[in-house]
């Protein structure tokens, strides 16, 4: 079964932080420590920061990152279209789009690391309510199977165009956060989470579809790990709505 790890990697450019399990296993680990451990014991007998001005700055960074993932990931797929979207293949290497398809990747992934810094803040904050097993599940998810898709299928091809839906519901979700900074109540809340859980249910039927297309050579194992990943956070994100929205409460 480890031999699996002695295959070459599926891109032969190596970038920093893709270049082996080490960096995002630190990364992770680290993480976790800060957030369930380190960090909790650093705020033990401190005031909860005020970090208005921060989040500001971090929500407009993410807002900006986004937005400036989203135009050039859509100039790629639909003015150069080097995809079937019946079947969505990694460029090989040799592809005259193949930097393309390799720096807005590579930029989507570095932004899932940048994600983690959500939950640090909200330990900073002591708001230890909005870290939920499905916070921590996502946030350590995203970077880890990242890695793995980039190690074993390589940059792009099918997850380009599912991550490009992703991008989209984080400018609204980065958004929402900004608007909320200052204590301001936004009433479309519910509509974020609905959209969440509408992109989990897009991502798993084009796995299924591009799986029913018998002669695509697109990774079964990508697809059956994607298609599983997005089950179990539809699952979750579906139980966070009803226990939000649609459960009567005292």
């Amino acid at each position: 079964m480890f031999e699996i790890f002695s295959l070459p990697y599926a891109d032969s450019i190596q970038l920093p932080l893709a270049s082996g399990p080490g960096p995002i296993l630190v990364i992770i680990t680290g993480y976790l420590l800060v957030v369930f451990k380190a960090g909790r014991k650093f705020m033990e007998h401190r005031d909860p920061y005020n970090l208005q001005g921060v989040l500001k700055c971090y929500n407009m960074f993410q807002i900006c990152y986004n937005i400036i993932l989203l135009f050039p990931g859509f100039y790629f797929l639909f003015v150069f279209q080097p995809y079937n979207f019946r079947c969505m293949e990694v460029l090989p290497q040799d592809h005259p789009l193949k930097n393309w398809e390799r720096s807005i990747s590579y930029a989507y992934y570095i932004n899932k690391i940048i994600d983690l810094l959500d939950t640090v803040f909200c330990v900073l904050r002591k708001k230890y309510v909005q870290i939920t097993f499905l916070h921590v599940f996502h946030h350590v998810l995203m970077p880890s199977v990242g890695y793995l898709i980039i190690r074993f299928q390589g940059y792009g091809g099918h997850l380009f165009f599912l991550c490009s839906f992703n991008v989209i519901v984080h400018v609204f979700m980065y958004g929402y956060y900004y608007s909320t900074i200052d204590g301001k109540t936004v009433h479309w809340k519910r509509y974020l989470t609905l959209l969440q859980m509408m992109q989990f249910v897009f991502m798993f039927g084009h796995c299924a579809f591009t799986a029913m297309q018998d002669e695509c050579k697109a990774s079964q194992g990508t697809l059956f790990l994607v298609s599983c990943s997005s089950a179990a956070m539809f699952t979750m994100f579906a139980n966070f709505y009803f226990q939000c929205y649609m459960k009567k409460q005292n």
